[in-house]
């Protein structure tokens, strides 16, 4: 008689399913991958990866290596790799990502920052500058206002 062994599943490809009509009200947290079909009201954290159907409502903020929305999002996607946004999708809020794809039809409504972003310089060195900058006689920076004369 051959001796069976129970072995755990492979936990490479293990995906959390929030399904279509079910609604969660708080912080969702995985080590892998989560799809969402229903609602989500929190934010989603996903080592590995987010993908929100058309169906899928997300509340809140989103933190991840990858993404593929084809549903809503309001809140802030805080994207490590690469960021799919469908024809479908809704983004209300700020991304962040290192890659993105914007398919045709896509909405997006707020900031969207791609790729390494340098650090924002402080404001005293700018404000200084257009201290020092001079002015032409109608108070433009860019010269007098009047057309110059050029010789041929």
């Amino acid at each position: 008689m051959a001796k069976t062994r129970n072995m755990p599943p492979p936990t490479e490809n293990v995906i959390s399913i929030i399904g279509a009509g079910m609604q969660i009200v708080g912080d969702c947290d995985s080590a892998h991958t989560i799809r969402i079909e229903g609602t989500v009201e929190g934010t989603v954290r996903a080592k590995k990866g987010v993908v929100i159907g058309k169906s899928g409502r997300v509340t809140g903020d989103i933190q991840t290596a990858d993404a593929k929305i084809a549903g809503s999002v309001k809140g802030t996607l805080m994207i490590e790799s690469r960021l799919e946004l469908e024809a479908s999708a809704v983004v209300d809020g700020e991304i962040n990502t290192a890659r993105m794809k914007l398919d045709e039809g896509a909405i997006v409504n707020g900031t969207v920052a791609v790729g390494r972003q340098a650090p924002v310089p402080a404001a005293a060195p700018t404000e200084r500058a257009s201290e020092t900058k001079k002015t032409g006689k109608n108070g433009s920076l860019f010269g007098s206002g009047q057309k110059r004369k050029v010789s041929a």
